[in-house]
């Protein structure tokens, strides 16, 4: 019974994620910068696609690095570079290499909303670890990026 039960705990969310996406789910795709030479040319350190049920050339997407520099909280706004691509765009580090960053990227796409928190270093930002949601990140989200 035990095996049955950890089993299907997994499919269970697996499927109640799939009707999400089936149903017009709207996300962000973190990409790399190199495989892109439009985003090198603006020495991006990352690439992001927004992805999903809808159409990609009118998505809007805004971006701010949220950093602990010497015990001080700071939040900068970044511009973030439309490239050719429909929905997709690039983003340099225009945020000091001192204290913690974590980049706060949300996106709009008339009603739909999502937004991904993706921590930066001096090394570039941390694709793999980012945490994304179809509802606002709370300060407490991304105070406990900040303290990884």
């Amino acid at each position: 019974m035990r095996n049955t039960i950890v089993f299907a705990t997994p499919v269970a969310a697996a499927l109640a994620l799939s009707g999400q996406l089936i149903a017009g789910g709207f996300f962000l795709q973190l990409g790399n910068p190199e495989a892109s030479a439009e985003a090198r040319k603006v020495n991006a350190i990352v690439t992001v696609k927004a992805a999903g049920c809808h159409d990609p050339a009118t998505a809007k997407l805004t971006a701010t690095a949220i950093g602990m520099v010497n015990g001080q909280r700071r939040e900068i706004p970044l511009k973030v570079e439309a490239l050719s691509e429909p929905g997709m765009f690039a983003l340099a580090q225009q945020w000091p290499k001192e204290g913690r960053w974590v980049i706060e990227l949300v996106a709009k796409n008339g009603e739909q909303f999502t937004n991904t928190l993706v921590i930066a270093s001096p090394q570039g930002v941390d694709r793999l670890h980012a945490k994304g949601d179809m509802r606002k990140f709370a300060d407490a989200d991304v105070d406990a990026m900040l303290k990884q």
